[in-house]
């Protein structure tokens, strides 16, 4: 695969000396409780995320995958720190944010922002489009110059929308528009960091590729940073530069677009991109079709060690004792959680740079 050089890296540098590394995250952690029997006893939890690491460069998009109930959605909203962590680590700019109080979060709510999933629920329908975009110059007390009008207006105008809709209501909107004016708000404060829960899952396919194409000239022109949380692996295959996939609470695997796309390692992988429709009939006919056997198990009581040995097709005695840890793949910048990891033939597994912080350039 041809590599091009990473971005110069601008700003302070992380706590490990990594300055072009914006976001960090290290065994990150959520399980929500749940109570059962008598007065709560024999209580369990649902193991959402157990034991997340990577790490977001300035300016790249990183995406995550999986199917529903992996825990992607939980780790955007751990990252952004809209739910209290169990455990692990989130840094932030060098700065640690993992348990930080509300007070001290509030000045950081600014580079850190988040597009949600629903852009119906996500807007509130009895405020003004005007009201809506402009609540985070209301919440932090910023006064920009012109006046917040203006910059709602030319936030509007940012995201394709007329300024002239200042005044108008959500339910006077599409789909795809009201999507537009969650971006607007996410922008307003001028944010380093954009973590995006699935942005056009929810829009018409039709209009999916305006949204899309929208994030990717925001992200040229502001010098943005997004976190994608996806299940389509056309879209995340177009906007990514690197990708990670999610099974069961874990990264299981972590690399470049096109060597993950090209050589995915770890046998889940292998089975996801299967499944994605190809348009060519005479590649259709030359492509195996895996089909997993069972259901994904419960996230109160997953399989031990790999979580994946009860649905893969290479599973041995090993991975049903010994939990498989994410390693560098030779000295390219693939990482993969798997004792038998598929497309690896004369290279070594475990050389190089930890998991936690992606080697080499793009």
């Amino acid at each position: 695969m041809t590599t091009t050089p990473a971005p110069a890296p601008t700003g302070p540098a992380s706590d490990d000396g990594s300055p072009d590394l914006l976001l960090e995250v290290e065994g990150l952690v959520k399980h929500f409780p749940i109570k059962g029997g008598l007065f709560g006893r024999g209580a369990s939890a649902v193991q959402a995320v157990d034991g997340v690491d990577f790490a977001v460069r300035r300016g790249e998009t990183f995406s995550i995958v999986g199917e529903s109930g992996c825990g992607k959605s939980t780790t955007a909203r751990l990252v952004t720190r809209l739910l209290e962590p169990t455990g692990g680590t989130v840094r932030f700019d060098g700065q640690d944010i993992t348990h930080l109080s509300e007070g001290k979060l509030r000045p950081m709510r600014r580079d850190i922002q988040m597009i949600f999933q629903d852009p119906y629920s996500s807007l509130n329908p009895r405020h003004t489009v005007g009201k809506i975009v402009g609540a985070p110059f209301h919440l932090q007390g910023v006064t920009p110059e012109g006046g917040r009008k203006k910059a709602v207006q030319d936030l509007l105008e940012l995201v394709g929308l007329s300024p002239e809709h200042y005044n108008r209501y959500p339910h006077e909107f599409s789909g795809g528009q009201r999507q537009r004016i969650g971006i607007a708000r996410t922008l307003a404060l001028k944010p380093k960091l954009i973590v995006a829960d699935e942005p056009v899952s929810a829009l018409d396919v039709s209009i999916q590729a305006q949204v899309v194409n929208l994030l990717e000239d925001l992200q040229e022109e502001l010098g943005l940073t997004y976190v994608m949380i996806a299940h389509d692996l056309s879209v995340v295959r177009h906007v990514s530069d690197r990708i990670a996939v999610m099974y069961l609470g874990k990264i299981v695997e972590i690399a470049d677009r096109d060597d993950l796309y090209d050589r995915p390692h770890h046998p889940y992988t292998v089975a996801m991109l299967s499944a994605v429709p190809v348009a060519d009939v005479k590649r259709r006919h030359t492509r195996e079709r895996i089909r997993l056997e069972g259901d994904v198990p419960s996230p109160i009581n997953p399989p031990p060690a790999c979580r994946f040995h009860t649905r893969c097709w290479k599973a041995q005695e090993i991975c049903s004792t010994q939990e498989p840890p994410l390693l560098q793949i030779g000295t390219s910048s693939h990482q993969v959680a798997c004792h038998f990891p598929e497309n690896v033939a004369g290279e070594q597994v475990g050389a190089g740079a930890p998991a936690t912080e992606p080697p080499g350039t793009r």
